[in-house]
């Protein structure tokens, strides 16, 4: 079921810019906005707002130490985020960006520490679905990039199934239908050498493995 949050259609494929617009403020200013991606919706906050990030926390009742991924709209983003970009992440963001991959990069000290769940790394990923990817450019600032769900409970695709407690704690909800079934995106640890795959998802083990050495 659904709380109180204002829902707004949104067309999955050429969103409205003011309405995206609209979500950006709403992120801006603390509080959280549920989008969708490419196969799950998502719990958006500002990954630099330590208080908007506890507040995802809060809402997911997430253990402090499980760390929250987030969305860049840029390189130039990315590097406000990462303390170092190895090679590595550059030939995977050269062949698989925006897309389904997350990387897991060493983060900047800038970075509020619950983001990291107390790791030192951040896993970041350059959307390709059009209103996750406007909604981050919109912002100018990295969001939170983590299903719109109680920690534990299956991600949703609609936004009917999402519990009412999360729809209630946003400040917006983006409503575009029901979202494809799908896989999460691959996760690729490249503070390490050769890079790791710490889950496999939309990006084949197999396409990593023709562009670089993979850990075993």
């Amino acid at each position: 079921m659904t709380g109180n949050a204002a829902i707004r259609s949104v067309d999955p494929g050429t969103p409205d810019p003011d309405l995206i617009e609209q979500a950006a403020a709403v992120i801006r200013s603390g509080q959280t906005v549920i989008y969708p991606t490419r196969c799950l919706y998502g719990l958006g906050a500002d990954a630099l707002n330590p208080d908007a990030v506890e507040r995802v926390f809060r809402i997911k009742q997430r253990a402090p130490a499980n760390p929250v991924s987030i969305l860049v709209a840029d390189r130039k983003m990315l590097a406000a985020c990462a303390a170092e970009i190895p090679e590595a992440a550059e030939k995977i963001m050269q062949s698989f960006w925006p897309g389904g991959i997350t990387l897991v990069l060493r983060a900047d000290h800038m970075l509020p520490r619950g983001l990291t769940g107390g790791t030192g790394t951040i896993g970041i990923r350059m959307p390709a679905h059009p209103v996750a990817r406007a909604l981050v450019a919109t912002v100018q600032r990295p969001i939170t990039a983590t299903s719109a769900n109680i920690s534990g409970q299956t991600g949703p695709r609609q936004i009917k199934t999402i519990p009412g407690t999360v729809t209630e704690a946003a400040g917006l909800v983006l409503d575009a239908g029901e979202l494809e079934p799908g896989i999460g995106s691959t996760i690729l640890d490249v503070t390490c050498a050769p890079p790791r795959i710490l889950r496999e998802g939309a990006v084949a083990a197999s396409d990593l493995r023709s562009l670089m050495t993979l850990a075993d």
